[in-house]
């Protein structure tokens, strides 16, 4: 059984004018457990919608979304929030962190709302966690003494410390320079190898993108699968593919339309509402 199941998925929004925005278009994915798949695109290609669905952000207007084979559909609004914290991890390219919040308390903020040996755990996990990242001694440091690097780990260590079966990276490495991304998406790959967890990359770094086991190309919402390696760049809005390199073959997809949209790419800093309130309260009960 897969873990992640999109089968025939559509999205599609009315815009002011009454006419109807196609974003994604029979969307057909399945992400097994210890998977890494990436998905490239340019700007505007509908990726991030997709990633919002995969993470329960957001849901299809047509199609089936299973989850460990269970439908999405037949989930309560409460049951859906409850399994986004508790088996997806998000990882943002803007890093997302909490202002004046130090790195400790930035990676203990989700387990505010873990039950149990979690919740009560929750200090030395994160603490744990940031070690296992190597931030072990950048603990009470704030987000903006730190460089761009170790904010990526923190919000790394702050998407990996429920231990989440999904980890869904939106533009890991777009904020950062090419030596750290690297070092940045060797992270992500040794965790999710060590703990199984399936990872779903959205990215237009096709450097990036060639690490996954699978690759697909998603263009005007249509997803297609396809095969990069490191030597593949982009022609105009498409990316040259692994055919024959040894005849110095290319082969190339029909070049889209351009009428794609992300939505919700700004779902990341909605995540983090009303946690400095929180936080403020779980740092009086300490």
């Amino acid at each position: 059984m897969s873990l992640l199941e999109l089968t025939e998925v559509t999205r599609s929004v009315r815009l002011p004018d009454e006419r109807m925005l196609h974003i994604l278009q029979g969307v057909t994915l399945t992400v097994g457990a210890g998977e890494h798949v990436a998905v490239v695109g340019r700007s505007g290609t509908g990726k991030s919608t997709l990633l919002n669905i995969l993470g329960l952000l957001d849901a299809p207007t047509t199609g089936e979304y299973l989850l460990e084979g269970v439908p999405i559909a037949r989930l309560s609004n409460r049951a859906r929030t409850r399994r986004r914290g508790r088996d997806f991890g998000f990882v943002f390219q803007q890093f997302n962190l909490l202002p004046g919040r130090t790195a400790l308390e930035n990676v203990t903020a989700p387990l505010l709302y873990a039950g149990g040996r979690q919740f009560w755990s929750r200090r030395r996990l994160a603490a744990e966690m940031l070690t296992r990242v190597g931030l072990g001694d950048r603990l009470d440091t704030m987000p903006e003494k730190l460089s761009g690097g170790e904010q990526q780990r923190v919000a790394i260590a702050r998407a990996l410390v429920r231990g989440p079966r999904v980890i869904l990276a939106d533009e890991p490495t777009g904020a950062l320079d090419v030596e750290t991304g690297g070092e940045v998406m060797d992270l992500l790959d040794e965790i999710a190898s060590q703990t199984g967890a399936a990872l779903v990359t959205i990215t237009h770094d096709l450097a990036v993108a060639a690490r996954a086991e699978r690759q697909y190309r998603l263009a005007d919402g249509v997803l297609v699968p396809i095969r990069l390696d490191r030597d593949s760049d982009w022609v105009g809005d498409v990316p040259t593919l692994v055919a024959d390199r040894s005849a110095m073959t290319e082969r190339r997809l029909p070049t889209g339309t351009g009428l794609g949209a992300d939505l919700g790419a700004d779902q990341g800093a909605d995540l983090g509402a009303d946690l400095d309130q929180d936080l403020d309260q779980d740092g009086a009960r300490a």
